[in-house]
């Protein structure tokens, strides 16, 4: 039986429009009661995001609503965003138990969330810029939950300078695109390129929303305010690092269609990517605060993943997404077990890996790897080179101990499970492909040799450190404090936007 037209587009809206409605009726509740409407609110969304998703998946006839548009990526992102949100309400609700201000906090978590499902279904720059400005500005409302903690005031006070002028490149991307093709939709945007190159004004805008991306997803150098929100409560390191940090990604997924024709604007993404996922993922190996680990292991993901939108790998750049906000909303959920998992570390500390290990695992995952080189899938063959830098990235997983000779079996067995480990992880990323995401491929095979290159060089430096961590300790003092970028920047930031970031004294 044939639904209405109508129905498919009112259930994909559904989740912004119960979010938006426990926005503006938590405040005006207590605690107890904002929280009730919380739950019954995001179980809805909940559903109504499966039901979405569903809809999709059966290539039902959605009639268009002004300015939206659902995808069949967004609904699996919707779906993501939702579910991780619903237990990061729960925990929310017994976290912050006793806490003042809960339901002013349950209508910011609703606000974000709401302009989070009217992004992903924005088909008009206009709800673009408007529903990602939104996003920002209700976070602010949970990065300052503790007014009193400075650095949470400073990281709030340069994400919303950096997001003011992500704010100012999407409108100048949006005034070029939509001089040049007569209207704001994306559709027409997208027609207008499978008619001919694009001109110099869309290249142009392309590059304007690749630095937008870059500043919205904190790559270098505006990617110190990640690690300062910290000072927020658990559950908002949570939201953040699990479901809006990663939105760019999202968004340059949707623009594949304008930026595989913009060669400047992929190059951009890859190189600022690449610098990102190679200094954070070089910083996160001398922190010891689990929460700051995971917000440096965050920045690197983050650089991680626009590199591969940047490479034209959007398959692999969405599964990355959708397994990084899994992995990370469990990560900084269940950190408080992490002070007995570093006694037990203490109690018994790993051996170092062995040299032989270190040069040796990157040539054991190869082959391992290798297949997926010569395997299409989905229409879309693997590249050599991303099969070659997935084994430098899973290559730890084959490190053996330094240890006697008579403890050979045990190292045997090591490079097995780290073989089998490797494979699966590799079968799992073939069969994501199969997966009906959406998304198109369109490797860039000019720069995965680069990108291939980086990534030898950070194993190269990762080697090094575990093989002579003495003769780095002058390193690891840079590599500390993050290599002093992020000083810089805060200088700048508050020189080109002043601001007090201090608690003003109740004397």
């Amino acid at each position: 039986m044939d639904l209405p037209p109508l129905l498919p587009a009112a259930v994909a809206l559904l989740p912004a429009l119960a979010m938006f409605a426990v926005a503006l009726l938590a405040p005006r509740a207590d605690a107890p009661v904002a929280w009730r409407r919380w739950h019954w609110a995001s179980g809805t969304a909940l559903l109504a995001a499966l039901a979405s998703l569903v809809l999709q998946l059966a290539g039902v006839a959605t009639a268009p609503l002004p300015g939206l548009a659902a995808t069949l990526t967004g609904a699996w992102v919707a779906l993501l965003v939702q579910g991780l949100a619903t237990v990061i309400g729960g925990f929310s609700s017994r976290y912050l138990d006793g806490e003042a201000g809960q339901p002013c906090f349950v209508a910011a978590l609703g606000g974000v969330l709401a302009a989070v499902h009217l992004l992903l279904l924005a088909d008009h720059w206009l709800v673009l810029i408007a529903a990602w400005a939104a996003v920002g500005v209700v976070l602010q409302r949970l990065l300052c939950f503790y007014p009193e903690r400075p650095f949470a005031l400073l990281a709030a006070h340069k994400k919303r300078l950096a997001d003011r002028l992500a704010d100012v490149l999407l409108v100048v991307a949006a005034a070029l695109a939509w001089h040049e093709v007569g209207s704001g939709s994306f559709g027409y945007l997208w027609r207008h390129l499978e008619a001919g190159p694009p001109s110099p004004a869309l290249q142009a805008a392309a590059l304007c929303l690749a630095a937008a991306v870059v500043l919205r997803t904190a790559l270098l150098p505006v990617h110190g305010w990640l690690m300062q929100v910290m000072e927020a409560p658990t559950p908002v390191s949570a939201l953040l690092h699990a479901g809006v940090v990663n939105l760019g990604g999202v968004v340059l997924i949707r623009f594949a269609p304008l930026l595989e024709t913009v060669p400047a604007a992929r190059w951009l993404l890859v190189g600022l990517g690449l610098a990102t996922a190679l200094l954070a993922g070089l910083v996160m190996l001398t922190r010891v605060s689990i929460k700051l680990r995971l917000a440096w292991s965050t920045a690197a993901q983050m650089g991680f993943m626009v590199m591969e939108c940047g490479l034209g790998l959007y398959t692999l750049a969405l599964l990355h997404l959708l397994g990084h906000s899994l992995y990370k909303a469990h990560a900084f959920l269940s950190a408080s077990g992490a002070v007995a998992q570093a006694r037990a570390r203490d109690m018994r500390p790993p051996a170092p890996p062995s040299a032989a290990s270190l040069l040796a695992a990157p040539v054991l995952a190869a082959p391992v790897l290798a297949a997926a080189a010569l395997l299409p899938v989905a229409g879309v063959a693997w590249p050599w080179w991303w099969s070659a830098l997935l084994a430098l990235a899973w290559a730890p997983m084959l490190w053996w101990p330094a240890t006697r000779a008579t403890d050979a079996t045990g190292a045997l067995r090591r490079v097995l499970a780290g073989l089998a480990m490797v494979a699966l992880l590799g079968a799992a990323a073939l069969a994501g492909h199969a997966l009906p995401f959406g998304v198109h491929d369109a490797p860039d095979d000019s720069a995965g040799p680069v990108a291939l290159a980086a990534m030898a060089l950070l194993y190269a430096g990762l080697a090094l450190l575990q093989a002579r961590p003495q003769a780095l300790a002058g390193w690891r003092r840079w590599s500390y404090a993050g290599f002093y970028v992020d000083e810089y920047a805060t200088r700048a930031a508050l020189r080109l936007w002043p601001t007090r970031w201090t608690p003003a004294s109740t004397d």
